[in-house]
């Protein structure tokens, strides 16, 4: 059954490298720009792992993860948060999220840490 991925990232040029890439890995992609497209889209359907930036326009991806680790229809799903700053990592990490990234991004790197977490569920 085809993983599908909800990539949260209000960068097009790093949604649309993000969307390639994992496409190009077999993976099923919901896209958003902002917290209120992510949320609108969960209505329709519910992925298997998040990837949030941290600076989007409506929201921080620390406390959009701290939101969707708290909700009772997402706590279960694995998030991993990204971010050109180390400071973000911290609390990222105490929000609930499963990895964490730093920009800029080695692609296989990437790959292989979605791999990880989505393997770790299935088991």
């Amino acid at each position: 059954m085809t993983k599908r991925i909800h990539v949260l990232e209000d960068d097009e040029d790093i949604r649309y490298i993000i969307g390639v890439l994992l496409k190009d890995e077999g993976y099923e992609l919901q896209l958003s720009s902002s917290f209120t497209e992510l949320k609108s889209k969960l209505k329709d359907s519910v992925p298997d792992l998040f990837i949030l930036d941290v600076m989007i326009p409506d929201g921080n991806g620390a406390e959009i993860c701290a939101d969707l680790k708290s909700d009772p229809f997402t706590r279960h799903i694995p998030i991993i948060v990204m971010s050109a700053s180390e400071l973000n990592k911290e609390k990222s990490i105490a929000a609930g999220a499963d990895d964490y990234i730093s920009k800029p991004f080695d692609i296989d790197y990437i790959v292989s840490r979605i791999n990880k977490l989505l393997n770790q569920v299935s088991n």
